[in-house]
């Protein structure tokens, strides 16, 4: 199993160099958040990541979630390992402090999520889905319900979940069955049964509180008749403790691929006592207030992958020995050279490289974004950011999923017949990186929302929001030589963007279908271009340092190589989903569905 090690170097880079944190801290008001405050958080959660949560990952895999008559225990070191980081304060990192937060935003917790989740995905999920119905609870609940149960779930001690999928609907929740009975004492009764639902039941805290999607009597049919509900496993006692037992239990939790340690559980709600939350069939609309932070916190999955993928495979690769590099020996003395000397290993590195620390960038980003979305002094400021955000979240949550599964693929075949074997760590990787790309709404349903919802029936004004950030960073470099093999290939991806937005709209008015079918190769395109500004970006970060003598040239000098690489070898297939694009969509729907045969 490879020893994973945090990347502070590079978390640094990105947030106080790239992203210039203590400006936007400074900009936002937050005068008491810097840098040095967040190197502090980042050495100490480095430390729990490591010495903690790393040591459980394979542990935990193979023993899995135990379950018996409604109950689910952990895995061995799972709740020890919660205990120490409530105690650490960790969960009320970005709390209100009214209610025993610690007020930071959500920018200065991003890389304390990516290390718990590189370190040990499967623990990470269990405090990972309480940031949900701590925002949810924030933005729509009345004071008494914040009072009730903000304080528990802002430290930790109580956990809670999102509780939508059910058996016969996934992503499509106007058919959802869920009912919600109004009851005299203001309460209701919930009755219906939800799958999927990671970290359901656990043994790791006192109480769980659930925020249900379920449907009043009488309301309309569709997503347009669904309201949103307080479910705790305990209801309280009224001084702040758990009391008795509520109605709604764990059926069973799942046999699977990955994240085996992660509890994914069918809930069933048996005349449950809920509460309301928010006006009545508006619950949709509730939730998607804080849906493009859960979507970032699955990005925030591919970029771990993409990591654990290439730490594995690097120190796989300077200790493997296997053939002779093609120009001479470069280990005269031993049997073999190290196989990172072969180009195609130094490919599949590269890539894995290239594609977490890109997705760090780009998923830092966005946490940027949602503190000015939540923080921003104006209401322009707000909403400026908002539009931005809500551009890139589904190519942050589909693109760098989608890349950190191929990294975590390559972390395999880098090993070679030894990536197939569990004790190396590479093939769990790949289990637990799959389900990244299907939870939180699958990569086609995220590149509908991005090309349907963002970028066509805004006309084009959100991406070109976007493309004018693009467009003057190429501007401003137009005249740096060193910069122009990022600046030019840039400055072309940027502008074809644009017109193939234009050219997929216009087709799509005689043909509703066709932006069906170039969805997913529309968002992965995006992504490439994306990720390309990034690392054009990091690679201008970089010569700036260089150039003012700021030390470190090893690792400012690799920046360099690698954004040249994904220029050279990764951004060329922005060439292949064009082509597929503009193949059209008419190959895709001309067979008949009862011909498709075996």
């Amino acid at each position: 199993m490879p020893e994973y090690k945090v990347p502070l170097r590079d978390m640094r880079f990105v947030l106080n160099e790239v992203l210039d944190l203590d400006a936007h801290y400074a900009k936002l008001g937050l005068e008491e958040v810097n840098s040095e405050l967040l190197n502090a958080f980042l050495e100490e959660g480095a430390k729990f990541a490591e010495n903690e949560l790393a040591p459980l990952n394979r542990s935990g895999d193979e023993e899995g979630c135990h379950f018996e008559d409604g109950v689910v225990t952990t895995p061995q070191g799972f709740k020890e390992a919660y205990a120490k980081y409530v105690e650490g304060g960790w969960p009320a990192m970005g709390g209100d402090p009214e209610f025993g937060g610690q007020g930071l935003p959500g920018s200065a917790s991003i890389a304390i999520s990516e290390m718990t989740g590189t370190a040990n995905w499967s623990w990470s999920m269990y405090p990972g889905l309480s940031h949900g119905a701590v925002a949810t609870i924030e933005a729509h609940g009345t004071d008494e319900q914040k009072q009730t149960y903000l304080p528990k779930l802002t430290s930790g001690e109580w956990t809670g979940t999102m509780c939508l999928t059910e058996p016969h609907c996934g992503s499509d929740l106007g058919i959802l069955k869920s009912k919600a009975e109004p009851q005299a004492d203001g309460s209701y009764k919930i009755t219906g049964t939800k799958i999927f639902i990671s970290a359901g039941e656990h043994d790791m805290a006192e109480n769980i509180v659930h925020i249900v999607l379920a449907r009043l009597p009488e309301a309309p049919k569709g997503t347009k008749g669904i309201s949103l509900f307080i479910v705790p496993k305990f209801l309280t006692d009224g001084n702040g403790g758990v009391g008795e037992r509520n109605a709604v239990a764990c059926g069973s939790i799942e046999h699977k691929m990955g994240i085996k340690a992660s509890a994914t559980c069918v809930m069933n709600f048996d005349g449950a006592t809920g509460y309301l939350i928010g006006p009545e069939n508006k619950g949709l609309n509730c939730m998607f207030t804080f849906m493009n932070f859960a979507r970032l916190g699955t990005a925030i999955q591919g970029v771990a992958h993409a990591e654990l993928g290439f730490q594995g495979g690097l120190t796989y690769a300077k200790d493997r020995l296997a053939m002779r590099s093609l120009s001479g020996p470069k280990n005269p003395d031993g049997p073999a050279d190290p196989i990172i000397v072969h180009p195609d290993v130094r490919r599949m590195l590269l890539t894995s490289k290239a594609f977490a620390e890109g997705g760090r960038a780009l998923v830092y980003l966005c946490a940027q974004l949602g503190d000015s979305v939540k923080l921003g002094k104006t209401e322009e400021e707000r909403e400026e950011a908002h539009e931005l955000m809500a551009l890139l979240t589904p190519i942050a949550k589909a693109f760098v999923t989608e890349a950190g599964l191929e990294a975590a693929n390559h972390g395999v075949q880098i090993y070679g017949g030894h990536g197939f074997i569990r004790e190396w760590g590479m093939e769990q990787n790949v289990r637990d990186a799959r389900i990244s790309t299907l939870y939180e709404g699958t990569t086609g349903i995220q590149a509908l929302d991005l090309l349907g919802r963002k970028v066509l029936m805004s006309q084009g004004k959100a991406l070109r929001n976007f493309t004018k950030i693009v467009h003057k960073f190429c501007e401003a470099n137009a005249d740096n030589a060193d910069l122009q093999e990022f600046v030019e290939p840039l400055a072309g991806c940027n502008r074809e963007w644009g017109e193939l937005t234009q050219a997929i709209g216009l087709q799509a008015m005689q043909n509703p279908e066709y932006a069906g079918g170039a969805s997913v190769d529309y968002l992965m395109y995006s992504g490439y271009v994306t990720l390309a500004y990034l690392w054009a970006l990091m690679a201008s970060k970089a010569q700036e340092q260089l150039a003012a003598g700021a030390g470190d040239e090893a690792f400012y000098n690799a920046k360099i190589k690698t954004a040249r690489f994904y220029f050279k070898r990764i951004l060329p297939r922005t060439a292949g989903h064009k082509g597929a694009i503009e193949g059209g969509v008419d190959s895709m729907m001309d067979l008949d569905a009862e011909h498709f045969a075996f």
